[in-house]
C-alpha cells in the first residue's frame, strides 16, 4: 500500500519537478561571476527594469504581491543582483537596490501596470522565461528581446476561439444548473454576446464598471425573451438558469483569489484595494440584472416568480460533474491559455466537482462549507498537477473554481430585492458573498497545502550579502579615519 501512495504521489508531483514560485522563493545559489557590471549603474537599472516587466506581466495576470515579489527577486538575484528591495502597492512595481563599495549610490526602478488581463498564454511564456533566466541560460539581453518579441505577439488563438471558449463555459455552467438543451444553448449564446460587446466595449476603453452593467443586462433580457417564446410553444424552461450562467461568466473575470490571497500572505493595502475593486464591479453586475428585470416588465414580459429556496435539480450528479470540468475547460480557452493548460484545468474542476456531488452534497453539507471544501480539493489537486506538468499553479486555482460561483445566489438576491421581498434578497445577496469567499479562500489554502507537499530545500536568504549593502555611520566615520575593518 504505501509502494503505491509513493508511486501516486511521485507521478503528481513529478520526479524533481518544481514549480517556478516554489523555487523562487527557495534562495538561488549565489553567482560565482555575476553575469553583469555590479558597479554599472546603466547594467544593474537595465536588469531592474527586466525585472519589473516580468513583474508586470505576472501581476497584470493575477499573480498575487507575494509570489510577484519572490519572482522578481529570482530574476535579479539570477543577474548578481542579490540584494534589492521590492515593493508592490495596488498596480505599482518600486525596485531599490544600492551600488558601490565607497560611495553608495541608489538605483530605482518604477514601474506601473496599466491594465489587468486575463491572457494565460503569456503568464506560461513568462513562467519558461524565469526558468530559464533562474537556470543561467538566458542572457539579460536575450531576456530583453524576448520580452520585446512577448509583448508584440498576438494572443495563444483568435479573439473569436476566446469568445466561444466563454461560451462553452455558459452553457457547461447551465447545465450545471439543471438545464437541459434548450437552456444550455441559449446560455451559450447569451455567454457569446455578452463577451463578445465587453470586447469590443473594451477596445473602445469603456470603464470595466459600465462593461458589467451593460453584461447584466444582457444577461437578462435574451433569457426572458426565450422564455416568452417557449412559453406560447408550450416549453418550460427556467430562466433563472441562463441568466445565473451569464452572471457567473461575468464574475470569473474578477479577481477575489487574487484580493483574498494578498490579504492572506501580508499585502493588506492591494488586498482591501482589488477586494474593493471586486465588490464594486460585482455591484455593476448586479445593477445591470435589475435593470434588465425592469427593461423586459416594460416589455410586457413577466419572469416566473423564484421560490425562497432553490428548485429540486434533476440533472444527474455524473452529467454536472462533467459540466464542471467543461465550464473551467471553457474558461482557460476564454483566457487563451495553452491546450496543455485547459486540459489540466479541466481535470483540476473534474476533481473538484465530483468531490463536492459525490461526497459533499449527499451528507447536507452547507452551500458555503460544501463550496470552500470543494475549493481546497481544486487547490490541492490543481497544485499538484501544475506542478508535475509545469504550468503555473494560478491557472488552475482560478479556472478550477469558476463553475462554482455564485451566479443564481446573485440573481435570486437581485429579484427578490425588487419584488420587495428584502430579507430574502438580502440573504442571498450575502449567500453569494459567503460562497466567493470561501472558494477564494479554499482554493488559496489547497495551494499552500500542494506547496508545502512539493516544498523545494530552502537556502541561506543572503543575510550576509544584505549586510555588506547596508552603509552606517561607523563604516563611514571609519573610512574617513582610514582605519581598517576588523
Amino acid at each position: 500500500m504505501s509502494t503505491l501512495t509513493e508511486k501516486f504521489a511521485s507521478f503528481l508531483t513529478g520526479s524533481g519537478r518544481i514549480a517556478t514560485i516554489d523555487a523562487a522563493k527557495a534562495a538561488p545559489p549565489p553567482s560565482p561571476l555575476a553575469p553583469i557590471d555590479l558597479t554599472d549603474h546603466t547594467q544593474v537599472a537595465a536588469v531592474m527594469d527586466l525585472a519589473a516587466r516580468i513583474g508586470d506581466i505576472l501581476l497584470s495576470s493575477g499573480t498575487s504581491n507575494s509570489d510577484t515579489k519572490a519572482q522578481i527577486h529570482a530574476v535579479t538575484s539570477a543577474y548578481g543582483l542579490h540584494y534589492c528591495h521590492v515593493d508592490i502597492t495596488m498596480n505599482t512595481i518600486t525596485i531599490f537596490t544600492t551600488i558601490g563599495q565607497n560611495r553608495k549610490t541608489p538605483v530605482n526602478v518604477f514601474r506601473v501596470v496599466r491594465k489587468m488581463t486575463m491572457d494565460f498564454s503569456k503568464l506560461s511564456e513568462v513562467d519558461r522565461l524565469i526558468r530559464s533566466i533562474q537556470a543561467g541560460a538566458t542572457p539579460p539581453e536575450v531576456a530583453e528581446r524576448i520580452l520585446d518579441e512577448l509583448a508584440a505577439a498576438p494572443a495563444q488563438y483568435g479573439t473569436w476561439t476566446s469568445i466561444m471558449g466563454w461560451g462553452l463555459m455558459g452553457g457547461a455552467v447551465a447545465v450545471m444548473l439543471g438545464g437541459g438543451w434548450l437552456v444550455a444553448a441559449t446560455a451559450f449564446g447569451t455567454s457569446s454576446l455578452i463577451m463578445a460587446m465587453n470586447t469590443w466595449l473594451g477596445r473602445k476603453q469603456l470603464p470595466t464598471f459600465f462593461q458589467n452593467v451593460f453584461g447584466g443586462i444582457v444577461a437578462t433580457l435574451p433569457a426572458a425573451v426565450i422564455y416568452s417564446l417557449a412559453a406560447e410553444l408550450g416549453v418550460r424552461i427556467t430562466p433563472s438558469q441562463i441568466i445565473a450562467s451569464g452572471i457567473i461568466v461575468l464574475l470569473a473575470g474578477l479577481t477575489l483569489v487574487q484580493s483574498l490571497q494578498d490579504g492572506i500572505t501580508g499585502a493588506p493595502v492591494t488586498a482591501s484595494a482589488r477586494f474593493f475593486e471586486t465588490m464594486l464591479f460585482t455591484g455593476a453586475i448586479v445593477a445591470g440584472v435589475g435593470i434588465g428585470i425592469s427593461l423586459t416588465a416594460m416589455m410586457g414580459i413577466s419572469l416566473p416568480p423564484l421560490e425562497t429556496s432553490p428548485p429540486p435539480n434533476f440533472t444527474s450528479s455524473s452529467v454536472r460533474v462533467f459540466s464542471g470540468a467543461v465550464a473551467a475547460a471553457g474558461f482557460a480557452i476564454a483566457c487563451f491559455a495553452e491546450w496543455s493548460s485547459v486540459v489540466i484545468s479541466a481535470l483540476t474542476a473534474l476533481a473538484g466537482s465530483a468531490f463536492y456531488y459525490f461526497a459533499l452534497l449527499p451528507f447536507g453539507v452547507g452551500p458555503v462549507v460544501a463550496a470552500s471544501v470543494a475549493a481546497v480539493v481544486i487547490g490541492l489537486a490543481g497544485g499538484l498537477l501544475a506542478r508535475r506538468f509545469l504550468i503555473p499553479p494560478l491557472i488552475t486555482a482560478i479556472a478550477g473554481i469558476t463553475p462554482f460561483l455564485p451566479g443564481l445566489a446573485v440573481y435570486r438576491g437581485m429579484y427578490a430585492s425588487m419584488h420587495e421581498q428584502m430579507l430574502v434578497g438580502f440573504t442571498n445577496i450575502a449567500l453569494a458573498l459567503a460562497i466567493a469567499c470561501g472558494l477564494a479562500a479554499g482554493v488559496v489554502l489547497g495551494e499552500w497545502v500542494a506547496r508545502r507537499l512539493r516544498r523545494p530545500p530552502t537556502l541561506n536568504l543572503y543575510r550576509y550579502f544584505r549586510q555588506s549593502r547596508r552603509l552606517t555611520f561607523q563604516q563611514i566615520d571609519r573610512r574617513k579615519r582610514k582605519i581598517p575593518r576588523s
